[in-house]
């Protein structure tokens, strides 16, 4: 699941603190915005079938 947030891509260079916009495009300085939510898991994660397979042995 995606975020519709997003983040100023340089909001440490130029700006105080993050700026979050709904737009593709930081609404102060026009840089482009980047999602601000990190991935919920890890796709390649190694172990991500175990860990699934207890959590539906547990139920």
């Amino acid at each position: 699941m995606k975020s519709d947030i997003r983040v100023c891509s340089a909001w440490r260079e130029r700006h105080d603190r993050p700026v979050y916009t709904l737009s593709v495009d930081c609404p102060d300085c026009g840089a482009d915005a980047v999602n601000s939510a990190p991935a919920p898991f890890d796709p390649e994660d190694p172990y991500g079938e175990y860990r699934r397979s207890l959590k539906r042995r547990n139920r």
